[in-house]
């Protein structure tokens, strides 16, 4: 047996070093035991095998995101995949595994980028996050790359980046509840961060994540705090959701996407369907139009983490064209399928304000024809008592051609995302 110790979580150079040896050598997948260094230990000496072997682009792909998961058995099942590719052979269900692994990782990729908040200390912008895959290094060079200024530190329980404008460093995990205790932390460790931090090592496909990150330098919208989960009812629902064949759609679906936010949220946010990239990721708004969305909340004075946000409905209904999906709209039979779903979130929150983003999504809500330019910027109440609030589907404010009219359409949504702000209170 064949001890294999790496350097941290996510020694992707050293995991890729000891995979090719180790594959040179004939060892196979049973006869390695992989481990994170933990003190000074060290594992076997790898020897030098002779020969060459490659894999494919998406494999290396692949591998590289599915490193970052919190998942012990990773080191191992990436090594197999490895070893069958170089033999000429598959195991279909350590591919599956790998893939599932990598969407996750994509997804809190995402997800982090979303939701750390910054405040400023010290001049230097300072962010709290507690992720559930270990994407802060992958995160950290993503961000330094795009907004090089000003310096930044985020703080995770597996480590701290620190970024001075000039080089990356990381060090050891902290510990913050809130505001205050992140201040404490900054101004306690901030002199060794700088002296004994670690210079980062690139995971390769960080560029490739996904969304732009949220720039440091926009001012915090509240407290540096984790996001408010989801009550429990919401989350099994999600988990029975994540299964569902209510409709025909699931079928060329990735995966359900279901609805995220806060267990008692007051605005609830309806749009129509996922997109390619939510249906990838699986999670509600983080393409194109989520971006869009994100930067007019921010406008209007709404906090994303404060809200819910869904869809009508959570399959991707699409038309293959080439290597490219293009949405389709949903029909009544799709919506009508999946209103059970929709129903067990307005149940569940009971929200102040339901928003329909889109036709699609005010039909839903309605169980009518609506017409947006008619219904949109007014409240409008439900017969079960709720109120209902319509606007465009921030997608709209894409496919305008005209650079004023965008420009106008988009001043539009801010002002109807204001009114939501203030019917909410």
């Amino acid at each position: 047996m064949r001890r294999v110790v790496l350097a941290n979580e996510t020694d992707w150079e050293g995991w890729r070093k000891a995979t090719r040896s180790l594959v040179l050598a004939g060892t196979e997948p049973d006869q390695v035991h992989w481990a994170v260094r933990s003190h000074d230990e060290e594992g076997d000496p790898l020897q030098e095998g002779t020969g060459s072997f490659g894999v494919s682009r998406s494999l290396v792909s692949l591998a590289s995101l599915a490193i970052q998961a919190r998942e012990p058995t990773r080191f191992d099942l990436l090594y197999r995949l490895v070893w069958h590719a170089n033999a000429g052979t598959a195991d279909e269900a350590a591919m599956r595994r790998a893939q599932g692994l990598a969407l996750a990782v994509r997804a809190e990729a995402h997800r982090m980028r979303t939701h750390v908040r910054f405040m400023e200390l010290d001049d230097c912008h300072v962010g709290w996050y507690e992720p559930a895959h270990f994407v802060l290094e992958g995160n950290a060079q993503l961000i330094a790359r795009r907004f090089p200024q000003p310096s930044f530190a985020i703080l995770t329980p597996d480590g701290v980046a620190y970024w001075d404008t000039k080089e990356l460093r990381f060090s050891g995990g902290a510990t913050v509840s809130d505001d205050d205790a992140l201040r404490r932390w900054w101004h306690s460790h901030r002199a060794a961060l700088v002296r004994d931090a670690r210079v980062g090592t690139a995971i390769p496909e960080a560029e490739d994540l996904d969304e732009v990150p949220r720039p440091p330098d926009r001012p915090a919208l509240g407290p540096v705090v984790l996001p408010v989960q989801a009550d429990a009812p919401l989350q099994e629902a999600m988990h029975e959701a994540s299964d569902c064949h209510r409709c025909h759609l699931y079928e060329p679906a990735t995966q359900t996407v279901f609805g995220e936010g806060p267990a008692h949220a007051k605005v609830l946010f309806v749009g129509e369907q996922p997109g390619d990239q939510e249906d990838v990721i699986g999670r509600p708004f983080v393409g194109p139009a989520g971006q869009i969305m994100d930067r007019a909340m921010e406008e209007a004075g709404i906090d994303r983490r404060t809200v819910y946000i869904t869809n009508a409905v959570k399959h991707f209904k699409f038309t293959p064209r080439g290597k490219r999906r293009i949405h389709q709209t949903p029909e009544t039979p799709e919506i009508q399928a999946c209103r059970f779903w929709l129903d067990v979130e307005l149940v569940r929150l009971q929200p102040r304000l339901v928003v329909a983003m889109g036709g699609t999504a005010a039909r839903a809500l309605l169980g009518r024809q609506v017409t947006i330019s008619r219904e949109r910027g007014r409240p409008i109440e439900m017969p079960d008592g709720q109120t209902a609030f319509v606007t465009v589907h921030p997608s709209f404010l894409l496919r305008v051609p005209d650079e004023d009219a965008k420009a106008r359409e988009y001043r539009a949504f801010v002002a109807d995302l204001r009114k939501i702000a203030e019917l909410a209170g």
